[in-house]
């Protein structure tokens, strides 16, 4: 048959479907007994429609998917083919089950080596992540078990298909396609003597999977991300420097963001009100401003209804100095971060000493971390929080330079790619004579994604323009996400050799 003769539809069974349907069957399925009786297939297609799939070629079906839906905790479990039954062959099909069940996949003999099993598998996948029901399961017959029988035991032969010694036209297919095998059931179907009784559960989870939840406490998997590329420039007085921030805070969640980012070092400028002339005197002058900028920056994540990566700002602890940002959430908590890897700068000139963890934060749109530029030039950290979840990791950094600027711009992608999230960077342009050591600045902001064909061909979702002042908003699908952990073109967190190398925290 030539491909350019074919004329193939995807469609749901209907009713006068069933002469064709059992035709198929009744060849398929010549050694179990053949097709369904009639009253079988018509109560399937009025209980579960949208579950009955068929493929035709110029009106003649030429493959079939039969799927119920059932409780994920009972059929997950050890069962027989004969508890989907009740009398009369009816197939029970429950309709608030929370997973499906493949009964049947069969393809027409012609029709075989076009993949379509494939299509009515990935058919099957689509209506599972559409009805949000946690996973397929199904009873695969393990065909060619009876050349072997003699020889291995069944779960040899299981093992024999995995590392593809062995060749079985259900499992070695079903395997492909993603299903796991989850354990070995005996006597699912005593009368299948090519398997002879025996079948594997199957499953494929539903990596989009969300427990029902009221509207109110769900969250979108859409994302707007707002991030200032901040002006440096000489103020007169904190309450002058917070007036610009709360304009920017106000600009941002005007356009319905769910976060703002602020830089590194955002507050610098009021160093130049310090008469102390010596950068340790004048950095310790700024920190007795965090306390304010922190409470009043979380009062705005509040009033605004936006939450807040608040930049970095220095903070004091004794004779203590630490880099420190705050995530303040629009529902009024309030989370820090310390930076981790101090630069030679920050410690030569204003003995500033590093944090000792970095966590992942749940938020209301997403799960989030923040790394403060030098920081994200580590990969080790970001790797221990993808373990944790992330989804969006924050940067905000300081930089005089297009080489210093260029460190954490490659990193950050680096991240962005290796650990499969987004990954948002954020400065400051400008310059303050007045302020030693922070008289230059040089910053492009940024949005980084992973590099797969969802995202874009360059993997940047947004930039501003270097060195001008500027908002920059980018909506990140989080969903997209759950796609590239579990199907993207590489899978970079699945494919890790933690058998040969892992990363250990040890501040538990």
């Amino acid at each position: 048959m030539s491909p350019e003769d074919l004329h193939l539809q995807l469609r749901n069974l209907r009713d006068e479907d069933y002469p064709q349907l059992k035709a198929l069957m009744d060849r398929v399925y010549d050694d179990i007994g053949g097709a369904w009786e009639e009253h079988t297939i018509h109560a399937l297609i009025r209980d579960f429609p949208e579950g009955q799939i068929c493929l035709e070629d110029n009106g003649v079906i030429v493959g079939v998917a039969l799927t119920v839906r059932v409780v994920y905790d009972k059929f997950s479990n050890p069962h027989q083919y004969d508890d989907l039954l009740s009398k009369r062959d009816k197939i029970l099909n429950q309709a608030e089950g929370d997973a499906l069940y493949g009964l049947d996949v069969l393809i027409h003999p012609d029709y075989r080596g076009y993949r379509l099993g494939r299509r009515l598998y990935d058919a099957r996948k689509e209506l599972c992540i559409q009805q949000n029901l946690k996973a397929i399961l199904a009873g695969g017959r393990i065909v060619n078990f009876h050349k072997y029988a003699d020889e291995i035991t069944a779960s040899q032969y299981l093992e024999k298909v995995r590392r593809r010694e062995v060749y079985d036209p259900i499992l070695s297919f079903q395997l492909a396609n993603d299903f796991v095998v989850k354990r070995l059931l005996y006597k699912y179907l005593p009368e299948d003597k090519r398997s002879k009784g025996y079948a594997t559960l199957l499953e494929w989870s539903n990596f989009l999977y969300e427990a029902s939840e009221t509207v109110i406490h769900s969250r979108s998997r859409n994302v707007r991300i707002g991030a200032v590329q901040w002006q440096m420039r000489a103020v007169k007085s904190v309450e002058e420097l917070l007036q610009q921030v709360e304009y920017f805070v106000d600009a941002v969640s005007s356009y319905k963001s769910d976060f703002v980012l602020f830089p590194e070092f955002f507050n610098a400028p009021l160093m130049g009100l310090s008469k102390e002339g010596q950068q340790m005197s004048a950095i310790r002058f700024l920190a007795g401003f965090t306390e304010r900028f922190r409470k009043e920056m979380s009062q705005m994540a509040v009033s605004y209804n936006v939450n807040i990566i608040t930049g970095s700002m220095p903070l004091s602890e004794g004779d203590s100095l630490y880099n420190v940002t705050y995530l303040c959430r629009r529902d009024g908590s309030v989370e820090e971060q310390r930076k981790i890897h101090i630069t030679p700068h920050e410690k030569r000139d204003w003995v500033i000493e590093g944090g000792d963890k970095v966590q992942v934060f749940q938020t209301d749109a997403g799960r989030v971390g923040i790394l403060i530029c030098y920081d994200v030039e580590f990969p080790e950290l970001g790797r221990l929080m993808a373990d944790e979840g992330l989804e969006i990791l924050f940067v905000p950094f300081w930089t005089d330079t297009r080489n210093a600027y260029l460190r954490v711009r490659h990193c950050a992608q680096a991240r962005a790619v290796e650990n499969e999230c987004y990954v948002v960077i954020c400065g400051s342009v400008g310059n303050l004579p007045e302020v030693e050591s922070l008289d230059v600045q040089y910053a492009q902001s940024s949005v980084f994604s992973p590099s797969d064909f969802a995202f874009p061909h360059d993997a940047v979702m947004s930039e501003t323009t270097p060195n001008t002042e500027m908002l920059m908003f980018s909506d990140l699908n989080l969903d997209e996400l759950k796609y590239l952990h579990n199907e993207g073109s590489v899978t970079n967190l699945k494919d890790r050799r933690t058998d040969l190398y892992d990363v250990v925290r040890k501040w538990d």
